[in-house]
């Protein structure tokens, strides 16, 4: 697990902020975290909390840090399956169903996929159907030669963006198999985008349809499965696109 003072420097050097700026933020001396991230001082629990808190730290790694500091987790991590988040992940394939005839993906922090609606099974018509069996990563789905990137008319520009996005949601919850993922995709073929795309999204290219995404996360989740939890939704770019979804 680690020591707690190595773990707080470890997540405030990732952020870039200094000793100061964090300690002026977390309303503590930059003495008192000096002595908390070498040791010499034990953090409280509330202490822990704070500074996990102004450093923008997941839910899941707040828990690792107390772990750390000798104390229980504060955060709940609750099973998918289980009667505690049912009404949620009841509203959430609401919010699926609802956004027919536009497809929408609900998925983990892994990029695993929990649900989809019925318009995602057109997109995935056709992929190798080892990918499709469960557990299904949307980004490996998507991106692989035997997946969806045959189909995807920009996929040089689509990779771009996708692994770009990953890196960066690797490098803010310092996860390992988002790394791993990430090693994983870049080594697909399909190559890169020389140049920033014109427009303002970036778009999905897929057949004769362009989409462009949307992330949708709860807003103040309590519990660290609930918060690791997206809807990712496509909507169409252009006119052509929703008209097309909607005769199918």
């Amino acid at each position: 697990m680690g020591d707690v003072g190595v773990l707080l420097r470890s997540w405030r050097t990732q952020r870039r902020m200094s000793q100061l700026e964090l300690s002026s933020r977390a309303g503590v001396s930059a003495r008192h975290l000096s002595f908390v991230e070498t040791g010499r001082a034990r953090p409280t629990r509330d202490m822990i909390l704070r500074l996990a808190s102004r450093l923008d730290v997941p839910l899941r790694k707040q828990n690792e840090l107390l772990l750390a500091g000798g104390f229980a987790p504060a955060w709940a991590e609750s099973a998918l399956g289980g009667a505690a988040l049912a009404d949620v992940l009841s509203s959430l394939r609401d919010v699926l169903r609802g956004h027919s005839p536009y497809p929408a993906v609900l998925i983990d922090r892994h990029w695993t996929m929990i649900d989809a609606n019925d318009a995602v099974a057109a997109l995935v018509e056709g992929c190798a159907p080892e990918l499709l069996e469960p557990p299904v990563n949307v980004l490996r789905l998507s991106l692989h030669p035997d997946g969806m990137a045959p189909r995807i008319r920009n996929l040089a520009e689509w990779r771009t963006h996708v692994l770009h996005r990953l890196d960066e949601q690797a490098a803010h919850t310092a996860d390992p198999v988002l790394r791993e993922l990430h090693a994983e995709l870049a080594a697909y073929p399909g190559g890169l985008a020389a140049e920033r795309p014109d427009g303002l999204v970036v778009p999905l290219r897929f057949d004769d349809l362009a989409f462009f995404s949307i992330t949708s996360m709860l807003g103040t989740p309590l519990d660290v499965t609930l918060a690791e939890l997206a809807i990712e939704s496509f909507l169409p770019a252009d006119a052509a696109t929703a008209a097309a979804l909607r005769r199918r």
